[in-house]
């Protein structure tokens, strides 16, 4: 099978105009004097830095390109996104076709674990003239939300399909590990990282059953679970005899979680009335819960809606009850610096996403509610190897993902997406972490 990269060169022959034709949100090429000058400044940089860092950069025709680590097929285009449009340049002129990497998730890494050091002091000083600001209408909001959600998430569930392992797990794995260390604080664990190619979806079920065990849930347990996935979780608290309300605002994931609870209730035995799947707001949640459960939806709240997040939390929570949260986070200070700048992520896969950091997470519940962290599991370097599975099986896909109906150009933007993220995980710039939450007594 020809690779993502192949693909698209056949498709485009060399031009980006047809990209832009299907995908006009992409940037256009930047034109005057002030363009220019950036196109050179990114230029001077870029290459100091990779020559710095061990990366071999080639352009087509150059000698020995096919030993390079990077290859600039249209160097003008990628210097001019680059200069003009920063890290989401970058990410456009990959979409494009502009440049490859041989093994784009490595050298993604090397400069994700750089990259307080890629640009030069001075021009961090003037971050904030130059950065993107998110757009007001991707704020989650009760208004915005449900559009934010459905940009990624009611894509098709044929293409998420096409790569995840058949427990429909979205969110980072726990695989099999003796390898763990107790932090200087007792309650917080970090566990190593996993062999490479290690089974996916027994590592799936694994973080569930960590998740469910945090939050206590047992026979009997009423569960709230904020962000429903494809069901795996509400099947399997179905199964310890919880009765679940999960609560979703994505009407693809809904669907198909109620057909996948009603296939284990025909083949299982499971009540037909232990899980519900609600098409609503977290914010707009009634009732009584021994148990909260929510894994990787906290990324899609946003910073200014911590507050109502937790807060609603703490105003379903029994007594006595568990919160047991799975969440993206990222270090205090760099969250700080950059929750407000648009980037790539935001503007083609997660839009109104932000990760929080534990720091952030803390101050809010301990500000907002009588909400305490109690525990942590922190296991980054697990979905590193979450990512790279599921970039491999989504690569391997190719065709299946094309008779979807997703052209070259979207490939692309997915295989970036998977690989730059895992970049992130692997260089230790991002972590994901399991936090348990109970009441102050």
């Amino acid at each position: 099978m020809t690779s993502i990269a192949e693909n698209l060169s056949e498709s485009l022959a060399g031009t980006p105009s047809r990209v832009a034709d299907r995908w006009a949100d992409i940037s256009p090429l930047r034109k005057g004097p002030k363009a220019k000058i950036s196109a050179a400044i990114a230029r001077r940089i870029f290459l100091r830095v990779t020559e710095r860092y061990g990366i071999t950069v080639a352009m087509d025709g150059d000698p020995g390109v096919a030993e390079a680590d990077l290859v600039l097929h249209r160097p003008d285009e990628f210097f001019n996104r680059l200069g003009n449009d920063g890290l989401i340049g970058f990410g456009e002129s990959y979409m494009t076709g502009a440049w490859d990497a041989a093994d784009l998730g490595g050298t993604l890494t090397v400069l994700c674990a750089e990259i307080g050091d890629l640009v030069p002091a001075w021009m961090q000083r003037l971050r904030a003239t130059y950065v993107a600001r998110p757009p007001k209408l991707q704020r989650n909001s009760e208004k915005n939300t449900r559009k934010n959600i459905a940009h990624h998430y009611d894509l098709s569930n044929d293409l998420f399909a096409a790569f995840l392992d058949p427990t429909m797990s979205y969110s980072s794995a726990l695989f099999d590990t003796d390898s763990v260390s107790i932090g200087n604080d007792s309650s917080v664990i970090r566990f190593e990282a996993p062999a490479p190619g290690s089974p996916l979806e027994e590592a799936q079920g694994r973080k569930i059953e960590s998740i469910l065990d945090a939050a206590g849930v047992t026979a009997g347990s009423r569960v709230l679970e904020i962000g429903t996935g494809w069901g795996e979780l509400a099947i399997r608290a179905a199964r310890r005899g919880a009765v679940v309300r999960s609560v979703t605002l994505s009407s693809e994931q809904q669907s198909l979680a109620r057909a996948r609870f009603a296939d284990a209730v025909a083949a299982e035995g499971l009540r037909a009335d232990a899980v519900q799947v609600d098409l609503l707001d977290y914010r707009a949640v009634e009732g009584q819960y021994d148990a909260v459960v929510s894994v990787e939806m906290i990324e899609a709240v946003g910073y200014e809606y911590l507050p109502s997040y937790f807060e609603t939390i703490d105003r379903v929570l029994a007594p006595g009850g568990k919160v047991a949260i799975q969440a993206i986070t990222m270090g205090h200070e760099r969250m700080l610096a950059t929750r407000r700048t648009w980037t790539w992520i935001h503007k083609y896969i997660f839009p109104g996403g932000f990760l929080p950091s534990t720091e952030q997470l803390d101050q809010v519940t301990r500000e907002k509610t009588t909400l305490r962290l109690t525990a942590r599991k922190t296991f980054g370097l697990h979905y590193a190897e979450t990512l790279r599975q599921w970039d491999t099986t989504f690569t391997a896909a190719h065709d299946e993902v094309i008779a979807v109906g997703f052209d070259e150009t979207f490939l692309r933007m997915w295989h970036f997406y998977l690989e730059y993220s895992r970049a992130g995980f692997a260089a230790e710039y991002i972590d994901v972490q399991q936090l348990t939450f109970t009441r102050e007594n």
